[in-house]
């Protein structure tokens, strides 16, 4: 039962965060009475040099048990339970998990199996099902998007289903984060640019959902001000640290932030999108951020319009009328990923039919909407949305988005959900 004004927050991650917060790794991990560890990340990293870092970081007195450096793009159960067999055989006592969301969220799944000696990842779906803490974990994010390293939930696919399910808990907490800006500059722009949307993606419907408080919306707004600042110079300038360090934490406080609050209907249609058509998450929340700020106008209108001030400044904020702020804001994400584009030379999509694959091939074909639509009813994210939809609002929504073009506010009809926030007439 919801009770006015109640709320909880918990965020027990120890964050290390620096140009050189890597080379406290040996300190963390015995603080965390670790020796053995095990490190998890994949191809892309390795690829990119980024564990020599983290290697020589450990100096000669510590050394990974168990590498394992195959974690697929989009993460799913097979590879959490040969990574768990690899764990065990190894005999490692702890994790440290390189890598972007996917990287995270598989490390999460694994620590889940080892914890609880239990080779079926399936049994500790939904809230409550793990009872007790878990073995030390420690997350090094490559990208600045996820904030998976502050959150308390995996999200893992069964491409056996199209599914992506989520595996919420305190307990899959990690025990500590390290922010390293020399951990993300090797990220190219083409996927700077969706990660970093993604964050941002996180803390606007954080701050713009039902279960919204007064601690999120504090890490929310520092979030948004922290990535609509960086994004464009990590982009262009993807060697400049203090921007990839601001970043950085902006993800994590983004993390932070709907950790404890929640999102909305930009996850709920974008991990549809992404479980039917392998679509990149960070690409999924680019484009659909507007429409989902869009369809909650009318709810939500007079939040929308205090994300104004992060997002461009308090110059844009001051200048323009009160009743104009809202779309103000809407039009400003929308002109910050046309920039994008045209850094990353139109590898940063803007709409759902620009989304193509390697080949050239359309990724989101309009005959799948329907699809996308109905299977999305069923995404948790929706329960704290402000406004109700069912299946033709969704595909309202996913039209507009496919095509590129606005809402028609007129036409999106006004539900009767009870709202947990105060609504302004």
């Amino acid at each position: 039962m919801y009770i006015p004004g109640y709320y909880e927050f918990c965020n027990r991650v120890k964050i290390v965060s620096g140009h050189k917060a890597l080379d406290k790794l040996p300190e963390m991990l015995m603080s965390l009475k670790a020796s053995k560890p095990m490190i998890i990340t994949d191809k892309g990293v390795m690829a990119a040099g980024l564990i020599e870092p983290v290697k020589k970081s450990l100096g000669s007195k510590l050394k990974a048990g168990a590498y394992y450096d195959n974690v697929p793009p989009d993460s799913d159960v097979k590879a959490v339970l040969e990574i768990t067999k690899l764990y065990r055989k190894s005999k490692c006592d702890s994790i440290i998990a390189v890598g972007g969301g996917s990287v995270l969220d598989t490390a999460k799944g694994v620590n889940i199996l080892v914890s609880e000696n239990s080779d079926n990842l399936m049994d500790f779906t939904g809230a409550g099902a793990l009872k007790r803490p878990l073995k030390p974990m420690i997350a090094v994010p490559t990208t600045s998007g996820t904030g998976s390293e502050m959150t308390l939930v995996a999200v893992i696919a069964d491409h056996s289903l199209n599914v992506k399910m989520a595996f919420p808990s305190l307990f899959l907490l990690p025990d500590m984060a390290i922010l390293d800006s020399r951990m993300t500059k090797t990220l190219p722009p083409f996927l700077t640019a969706p990660t970093a949307m993604d964050a941002m993606t996180h803390a606007v419907e954080a701050y713009t959902c039902l279960a919204k408080n007064p601690l999120s919306d504090v890490t929310a707004i520092t979030a948004i001000q922290l990535i609509s600042q960086n994004v464009l110079t990590s982009v262009t300038k993807p060697g400049d640290l203090k921007a990839r360090l601001a970043l950085a934490n902006g993800s994590a406080l983004a993390g932070m932030s709907f950790s404890n609050s929640m999102v909305g209907l930009v996850h709920q249609i974008g991990h549809t999108i992404g479980a039917i058509c392998h679509v990149a998450h960070g690409t999924c929340m680019s484009i659909l951020l507007p429409y989902g700020l869009e369809y909650n106008l009318h709810k939500t209108g007079h939040f929308t319009a205090e994300l104004l001030f992060p997002l461009a400044g308090d110059e844009v904020y001051a200048r323009t009328p009160i009743a104009e702020r809202p779309l103000k804001a809407i039009a400003y994400i929308r002109e910050l990923n046309s920039e994008l584009r045209k850094a990353t030379g139109g590898k940063h999509f803007t709409c759902l039919k620009e989304i193509v694959d390697r080949n050239g091939n359309m990724m989101v074909p309009k005959d799948k909407l329907p699809e996308i639509a109905k299977l999305a009813l069923s995404d948790g994210s929706t329960v704290q949305n402000p406004e109700e939809l069912d299946s033709d609002d969704i595909l309202m929504v996913l039209e507009h988005a496919w095509e590129g073009t606005p809402l028609n506010l007129k036409k999106i009809k006004k539900g009767k959900k009870t709202s947990k926030i105060r609504i302004k007439s």
